[in-house]
C-alpha cells in the first residue's frame, strides 16, 4: 500500500462518463484518452492520440462471457487504431498512453509494450488476443529507467478507469510468501485460513478493496451439495475451465491465485457448499474475517473521537 494518495484529473469531452476521457495523474508526464469504438474517428481533432504511444483495446470474447484485450503500440496511435476498427473485431473500448512532452519515441513505446504485455500475463486477470509476447528492445540504461518510472502512474490510472488489466492479483515477498497485491486494505496483508477437514478443505487466502483472494496451492471440496448456488457452481467450473482450478480424485486444487467477489463466494467455490465468508475465513488466532472487520470499525471511531477532542 501506498505512503501517499495520488490525484488524478478526468476531463468529460462532452459532459459523458461514456464518451471520450482525457485523464491524468498530477506530476506525471503521462496522459490517458479513453474511447469508445464508435467514436474513434473523433479523435482526429486529439494531438494527444496522433503521437507515440501505447494502447489497450478491450472487449470480450466469441462466448461474450470473458474479458478479452490487446496491448499494441505505433508512432501514430490514432492511424493504428482506424486499422483494428476493420482488422480487429472484439472490443468495444481503448485506453491509450502518450506523453505530454513529446518526449516518447518509437523505441520506448515498443518497450512500453512489452512491458505490458509482461504484466498483464503476469497478473492474469483478462485473456490476451496478442499472439505473441513482443521482445523488449536494447535501451540505455537512463531511458530504460524513465519508461519504468513512465509504467508505473500508467498501470495506477488503468486500474483507477476500471480496467485493473496489469493490476497483480498477489505479490510475494522474498521468501515466495503470499499477500494481497497494492493498495488493496487494511487486511490485505492479514493471511486467512478456511479448513474444513471432513471435506478436505485447506485454504488459504486474504480480503482485499476487490473483493477475496484465494491463493494458489488452496485445496478445496471435489463435491458439492445442492444448497451451493448455480451461479457459484458455473463459476467453479469456469475456473476449472480455465485451469485455475484442477480436479483431482478426491479434491480441488487452486493452480493460480484467484480472486472472488466475495468471501462467501469464496468459500463456497472451494467448500461446494453454501457458506457465510466472513465467518468461515478465519486468522492464524481464530478471529474470523467478520470480527477484524468490526475491530477495524472500532478502531476507526476511537481513532474519530480522538482527533475531535
Amino acid at each position: 500500500m501506498s505512503d501517499y494518495g495520488r490525484t488524478i484529473r478526468i476531463y468529460l469531452a462532452d459532459g459523458s462518463p461514456t464518451g471520450i476521457k482525457h485523464a491524468e495523474l498530477v506530476n506525471w508526464t503521462g496522459q490517458a484518452v479513453v474511447c469508445p469504438r464508435g467514436r474513434v474517428g473523433e479523435l482526429s481533432k486529439w494531438p494527444e492520440s496522433q503521437r507515440p504511444g501505447v494502447y489497450a483495446l478491450f472487449g470480450e470474447d466469441k462466448s461474450g462471457t470473458k474479458p478479452f484485450a490487446y496491448i499494441g503500440e505505433a508512432e501514430n496511435v490514432l492511424v493504428r487504431l482506424q486499422a483494428h476498427i476493420k482488422g480487429k473485431e472484439f472490443w468495444d473500448q481503448v485506453v491509450l498512453f502518450t506523453s505530454k512532452d513529446e518526449n516518447l519515441t518509437k523505441a520506448h513505446v515498443k518497450y512500453l509494450e512489452a512491458r505490458m504485455v509482461e504484466l498483464a500475463n503476469d497478473a492474469g486477470r483478462v485473456e490476451l488476443e496478442n499472439s505473441t509476447s513482443p521482445q523488449r528492445p536494447a535501451l540505455p540504461r537512463a531511458d530504460r529507467d524513465a519508461m519504468e518510472e513512465f509504467l508505473d502512474p500508467a498501470r495506477i490510472l488503468l486500474a483507477a478507469l476500471g480496467f485493473p488489466l496489469l493490476q497483480p492479483v498477489v505479490k510475494k515477498d522474498k521468501s515466495g510468501a503470499q499477500a494481497a497485491a497494492g493498495s488493496t486494505g487494511p487486511l490485505a496483508d492479514v493471511r486467512l485460513f478456511f479448513n474444513v477437514p471432513k471435506r478436505g478443505v485447506k485454504a488459504e487466502g486474504a480480503s482485499t478493496d476487490e473483493g477475496f483472494v484465494v491463493f494458489a496451492g488452496s485445496v478445496g471440496s471435489k463435491g458439492f451439495t445442492k444448497s451451493l448456488p448455480k451461479g457459484w457452481l458455473g463459476l467453479r467450473d469456469d475456473l476449472v475451465a480455465k485451469g485455475a482450478i484442477e480436479v483431482s480424485a478426491r479434491v480441488i486444487h487452486f493452480k493460480k491465485d484467484v480472486l472472488f467477489k466475495s468471501p462467501s463466494a469464496a468459500a463456497a467455490v472451494t467448500a461446494g457448499t453454501n457458506r457465510n465468508g466472513r465467518l468461515e475465513w478465519k486468522d492464524a488466532k481464530g478471529k474470523s474475517l467478520g470480527e477484524l472487520e468490526s475491530e477495524l470499525l472500532v478502531s476507526a471511531d476511537e481513532d474519530a473521537a480522538s482527533g475531535d477532542n
